[in-house]
């Protein structure tokens, strides 16, 4: 029997699950999924050991177009770096810990994707 084909939304819980998945396998830690601020939302807020990572995982099924990384563009960067400001004056116990911005670009199926782990992908003061 064939598998029902998923929409957006579920293709990604299922890709951010599996990134969650993979970082904490790396040694990071989750701090929050899914934080959200009015000028957007942060897919994944990890810990490293040293700092706070905001992590956007981007999926396409394929390369075409650029594939995942090539998708967080300059007003997505933007609107990322806003929701980190928000989400560190909500949570000011990480108000002075160092900060990076990675890119899980995520491709293939979503029920097994392969990862390109972006680390320190873009800085703040790019934005």
């Amino acid at each position: 029997m064939a598998r029902a084909k998923l929409n957006r939304s579920e293709r990604g819980s299922i890709v951010e699950a599996a990134a969650l998945d993979y970082l904490q396998q790396q040694g990071l830690q989750p701090l929050a999924q899914n934080a959200r601020a009015r000028s957007g939302e942060l897919d994944l807020v990890m810990h490293d050991g040293e700092g706070v990572v905001f992590v956007e995982v981007r999926y396409r099924a394929s390369q075409d177009f650029g594939g995942a990384a090539a998708s967080v563009d300059y007003f997505k960067r933007r609107k990322l770096v806003r929701a980190a400001q928000v989400f560190l004056l909500r949570n000011p116990q990480y108000a002075n810990a160092p900060c990076r911005f990675d890119v899980i670009a995520a491709e293939g199926d979503p029920a097994a994707p392969q990862f390109e782990w972006i680390r320190d992908a873009f800085r703040a003061d790019e934005c």
